[in-house]
């Protein structure tokens, strides 16, 4: 099986070599700003046009493809950046390509092509808001024999701090092949992420037809079908007096805005306090995914089928209350790991409707109860006299889902669509199956919506 997957490595650099990184990262922020400067010319000089009477096929062309704006980009790159021989070229084709997909973006949404949230038209990026980012794709990408080191276009070899050999081992047997390279800062550190094509071996999961229901939670991460149940460890929890702390500090440091709102340089005291700000969110972030990772890895690697929910998390962030637990967990990552770790290992997701009241239905009966409260965390049965803990209740009725779905479905494949062919991205999650019927009570709508395979 044939996919793209990524590898990432924290970089150790050497002083001149982390100034070589941050000038890659600010050549793509500068070619992005130039390139925006110049398609809003366009726009404004097109809309005085249209009020002088100017025939359309007449109008001021607007750079908008990418092809276009590397295009003016070659053309005017003596003139406004003399100096862009000193970094990569794929630096400032960064910048180009990122302002090339935001316009898309806007237009895709304008037009209503594009779901989720309206996208606004790109705004210029800021030296001291936006994170240095480069991506390559042509020039000298390897990885070094000792394992330890990367070779990477005008910046040369550059330090790891752990090993590569996952990667250069599929390197070595043929198996893998490097398509592009990504550099990016992360709380004061350095990581270089390599998109790869690999080929990846034929899985079966240590228990094919076994189902395991999840739900999860702010209590617990996660409780399963089968009992067990996964500890949230509320990284961000633990961290909160540490970042207190950090913000404190740094709001009584000179930083770069004045009270009356002005700008200035900030204070030595203040790049320290907000360098150290940095890297405890980044070890936050850090921990919840290592955790999420041995969550979804575990149940891809144990189950032929694992079921979940499609929660509505953004929903759920509007909830002042629980905000930031909802935030801490993670359960959107959840989802999104399962999907491709559960097509690598090849077993199956099931992704439960947003309406299926998993929580409300008894798993012993099948009673639906009318009203049941989030401080209810003990579910009552009022048809069998069924008492068990709300969250197992719930896991259990989704693994049951999954049962009902195989008889009155069949071998219902669906996502069939990710992990075939050059190019293609395992475990994408396809769209809705089933449309919504006009009239009918949400806990009618069904039960199954997502399903992903084995390919």
């Amino acid at each position: 099986m044939r996919v793209q997957q990524a590898y990432r490595y924290a970089l150790d650099p050497a002083p001149a070599q982390a100034g070589a990184l941050f000038s890659h990262g600010g050549a793509a922020r500068f070619a992005f700003n130039w390139a925006l400067g110049l398609v809003k010319a366009a726009l404004s000089r097109r809309e005085a046009e249209k009020t002088y009477g100017v025939a359309t096929e007449l109008l001021t062309e607007v750079p908008w493809s990418l092809y276009a704006l590397r295009r003016r980009w070659n053309a005017a790159k003596g003139q406004v950046a003399p100096w862009w021989g000193e970094n990569s070229k794929e630096a400032y084709n960064s910048g180009l390509e990122a302002l090339a997909r935001a316009l898309r973006n806007w237009a895709d949404s304008r037009a209503s092509k594009r779901k989720g949230k309206k996208v606004g038209f790109p705004r210029f990026k800021s030296k001291h808001r936006t994170t240095p980012s480069c991506r390559f794709s042509t020039g000298t990408i390897r990885v070094e024999a000792d394992r330890r080191h990367v070779t990477l276009p005008r910046l040369g070899t550059i330090r790891t701090c752990e090993s590569i050999r996952k990667l250069a081992r599929h390197l070595e047997r043929g198996t893998g092949r490097i398509l592009s390279a990504t550099i990016r800062l992360e709380g004061s550190r350095w990581f270089v992420s390599f998109t790869c094509e690999i080929d990846r071996a034929e899985h079966v999961p240590a228990r094919p037809g076994a189902v395991v229901g999840v739900d999860l939670g702010l209590k617990a991460l996660a409780v399963l079908s089968t009992g067990e149940v996964v500890d949230n460890p509320k990284h961000h929890r633990s961290a909160l007096r540490r970042l207190r702390r950090r913000n404190r500090q740094l709001a009584r440091r000179t930083g770069p805005r004045t009270p009356t709102g002005g700008h200035r340089e900030p204070s030595a005291r203040w790049r320290k306090t907000k360098t150290a700000l940095g890297k405890a969110h980044a070890r936050v972030a850090r921990q919840r995914r290592d955790g999420l990772h041995q969550l979804t890895s575990k149940l891809a690697a144990g189950y032929g089928t694992v079921v979940v929910e499609d929660l509505n998390v953004s929903g759920m962030l509007a909830n002042r209350r629980l905000s930031r637990a909802v935030a801490d967990v993670g359960m959107g990552e959840v989802r999104r790991q399962l999907a491709y770790k559960t097509a690598w290992s090849g077993g199956r997701l099931v992704v439960a409707s947003r309406w299926y009241p998993s929580s409300k239905t008894c798993s012993g009966c099948g009673v639906v109860k009318a009203r049941l409260a989030l401080s209810e965390r003990t579910y009552t049965c009022d048809g069998c006299g069924l008492v068990l803990d709300r969250d197992l209740n719930a896991a259990r009725n989704l693994a049951a889902l999954a049962a009902d779905v195989a008889q009155s479905c069949g071998e219902t494949v669906n996502a069939r669509r990710g992990a075939v062919g050059p190019g293609a991205r395992a475990g994408h999650a396809p769209v809705k199956r089933e449309p919504r019927k006009r009239g009918t009570p949400p806990w009618q709508r069904g039960g199954l919506l997502i399903l992903t395979d084995k390919h």
